[in-house]
């Protein structure tokens, strides 16, 4: 493999990543604080279809992330408040979601099918741009690619050297011990269920915003499955979040590499 074709699936497989990892990052702040979200492929859904419909609407990429963004914060509201008011059981809740996001957004979104709209463009950074092989790979990105260059850094700060990130792990691992010290359990799990949600949906507009351009049915594809599936391989550490994320966007990117380069494979 040359290096052309190698940085070419590297490009890929991060491109691929994307979704999964906005998911997986939003998820493990939920899980921190002690609550499971079983909806994220749901809010992934209606996040794709949030921001691809209020892009195409409006022209504005920022509306369209913002628009999802909104989309799944209030799905995951409604998930606090049914596990954490009324003490749903997680699992049922998560899935009911789930369902509810799957079928909405194929009802609403039938319109929109076939329709274009403003997408994510390839961005270069000056000089870094240019450094052989690292350059293509790193520094030609997309706006949403070059936000988690900040937000996970930021996000894993935030939770290991905080007292912010302390008060989540206690909430989730001790809850009635971080009560004790003063500690809001209800706020700081209400706030990470919706971040977790908000997240998720990004994820989703990414997919329909940059990845795959255009909005059809389940276009998510399951991926929502695979953040929570690295959640749990990550042990909600978000840098190992990215490592798992990536593994599944190199995986991903091979099917497209393998269809680039023409591999005989028979059925």
């Amino acid at each position: 493999m040359e290096a052309g074709e190698l940085s070419f699936l590297i490009v890929i497989a991060i491109r691929s990543s994307m979704a999964v990892l906005y998911a997986t990052i939003g998820g493990i702040f939920a899980e921190r604080s002690g609550i499971l979200n079983l909806g994220i492929e749901g809010m992934m859904l209606m996040g794709a279809l949030a921001g691809f419909s209020a892009a195409f609407y409006t022209d504005s990429l920022l509306l369209g992330v913002a628009s999802a963004a909104i989309t799944g914060g209030v799905m995951a509201l409604f998930h606090a408040f049914l596990v954490i008011n009324l003490k749903i059981n997680q699992v049922v809740s998560g899935l009911a979601l789930t369902m509810l996001g799957g079928g909405l957004s194929s009802y609403l979104g039938r319109p929109l099918i076939g329709k274009t709209a403003v997408i994510f463009e390839e961005i270069k950074i000056p000089l870094l741009g240019d450094i052989p092989f690292v350059g293509k790979i790193v520094f030609q990105q997309d706006a949403m690619v070059y936000a988690m260059y900040i937000l996970v850094p930021l996000l894993t700060i935030t939770l290991f050297k905080t007292k912010y990130g302390l008060n989540i792990r206690a909430v989730g691992e001790k809850p009635s011990t971080a009560d004790t010290v003063g500690v809001n359990v209800f706020r700081i799990r209400y706030l990470c269920t919706v971040f977790g949600g908000m997240m998720a949906a990004m994820g989703g507009s990414y997919l329909s915003l940059a990845y795959t351009p255009g909005w059809k049915l389940g276009m998510a594809g399951g991926r929502g499955w695979i953040a929570i599936a690295l959640i749990i391989f990550s042990l909600w550490n978000p840098v190992i979040g990215v490592a798992g994320a990536l593994l599944f966007g190199f995986i991903n990117a091979l099917q497209v590499y393998f269809q680039a380069i023409q591999v005989p494979i028979p059925s």
